[in-house]
C-alpha cells in the first residue's frame, strides 16, 4: 500500500475511534513519527497508566502490550503484529523460573520489565534498565534477591552496587551478540567518539564502554556531552530518536561487516505501517489475558511505579 495513504488512514482512525499510538525507541522511523509517545519502557508503562483513550496501540513488541492491558484492563490493547516476541522474555519459562523461586524461598524477586505477563505475576518488583540500580540500591543491603531473566543486566546491577544478586541466566540475544572486539576496532577509527552501551550488553562490552545507560540515559548524556560523535551499542532504531534530539552530532554503529552479528530486532521491526493500519481498523490483534494473572501482575509493576515517584526517577 502507498506510504502516504497508510499514514493518512492511521492519523484518521486514531482519531475516529480515540485511540493513542505508543511507541518503543527501537521501532521502525516511520513508526516513531506517527507515535503520540515515543520512550523506553518506564516511560511508556507511565504513559499506559495514565492513559484515557478507549484504545492503546503498542508499537513494540508482546511483552511491552501486556503491561499496556494490565495497567488497563478495561481498554482495548492491540499490537500490530502478535508474532512481535523478544528473546530475552522467551529465554525465561514461567514454569521453570516458578521451580527456581521455589528453591530460594527467603529471596525477593526483582523481574527486568522485558518478561511475559507470567513472570511479572511471580515477581516481588519489576524494573527496567532506567530504575534498576536505583530500586535495588533502595532494599536493605541484607535482603536476598533473585534478579530474572537478564543476567547481562543483572550482572552490571550487581558490579555498580556491590550486590550478589542471584541471577536468572537470561539473554537479549541482540544486545548479548554485541561483540567489546568489533566496538574497540570502530573506537580505534574514531578516537574522538564515546562508546556507549545499554546495560543489556555482555560485560566485556559494557567493560569498554564510555557510558552505560538506558536509551534514556543515552540520549541524555549524548545531549549535554561535549562530544560530538558517539559509536552506539544498542538496537539501531534508536538512532532516529537520537538525530531528532541532537541532529548535529554524529552516529556510528557496528555491522556486521565490522565483525559483529548484531543488528536490528528482528521481533520490533515485525510492526509496520500496513500492519499498524490494519491493526486500527479492525481492532485486532487485541491482548487478552484472565483477570487472575491481571491482578497478579500487576501488583509488582504498581510498585514500581510508585517506588520510582519516591526516589524522584519519575514525576
Amino acid at each position: 500500500m502507498d506510504t502516504e495513504f497508510l499514514k493518512r488512514e492511521i492519523l484518521r482512525l486514531k482519531k475516529e475511534k480515540n485511540a493513542v499510538i505508543l511507541g518503543h525507541y527501537y521501532q521502525r522511523d516511520e513508526i516513531q513519527e506517527l507515535s503520540d509517545y515515543i520512550g523506553d519502557s518506564l516511560a511508556l508503562a507511565q504513559k499506559a497508566q495514565e492513559c484515557e483513550n478507549d484504545i492503546i496501540v503498542f508499537c513494540g513488541v508482546h511483552f511491552m502490550a501486556e503491561t499496556a492491558k494490565i495497567l488497563n484492563p478495561t481498554r482495548k490493547v492491540l499490537l500490530p503484529d502478535m508474532e512481535a516476541s523478544c528473546s530475552l522474555a522467551e529465554s525465561c519459562p514461567a514454569e521453570e523460573f516458578a521451580r527456581f523461586k521455589a528453591e530460594h524461598p527467603d529471596h525477593l524477586v526483582i523481574s527486568y520489565v522485558n518478561c511475559t505477563a507470567e513472570i511479572k505475576a511471580l515477581s516481588d518488583l519489576i524494573c527496567t534498565s532506567g530504575n534498576a540500580e536505583k530500586l535495588v540500591r533502595s532494599l536493605p543491603e541484607d535482603q536476598k534477591i533473585i534478579f530474572a531473566p537478564d543476567k547481562n543486566l543483572g550482572g552490571y546491577i550487581n558490579a555498580v552496587t556491590g550486590r550478589q544478586m542471584l541471577l536468572w541466566n537470561g539473554v537479549c540475544m541482540v544486545h548479548d551478540a554485541m561483540q567489546a572486539e568489533a566496538y574497540i576496532k570502530l573506537k580505534m577509527e574514531h578516537p574522538d567518539a564515546a562508546i556507549i552501551a545499554h546495560p543489556e550488553c555482555n560485560s566485556a562490552l559494557l567493560q569498554v564502554a564510555d557510558f552505560v545507560g538506558s536509551t534514556k540515559a543515552m540520549l541524555g548524556y549524548i545531549k549535554n556531552s561535549g562530544k560530538q560523535k558517539f559509536i552506539v551499542a544498542t538496537e539501531p532504531g534508536i538512532l532516529y530518536e537520537m538525530r531528532k534530539q541532537s541532529p548535529e552530532k554524529e552516529y556510528l554503529v557496528v555491522t556486521a561487516d565490522k565483525g559483529c552479528s548484531c543488528s536490528d530486532c528482528s521481533y520490533m521491526k515485525l510492526n509496520t505501517l500496513e500492519k499498524l493500519y490494519k491493526c486500527l481498523r479492525d481492532e485486532a490483534p487485541e491482548i487478552t489475558m484472565s483477570e487472575e494473572l491481571i491482578e497478579k501482575a500487576k501488583k509488582p509493576i504498581v510498585r514500581m511505579l510508585d517506588m520510582s515517584k519516591q526516589l524522584g526517577i519519575i514525576k
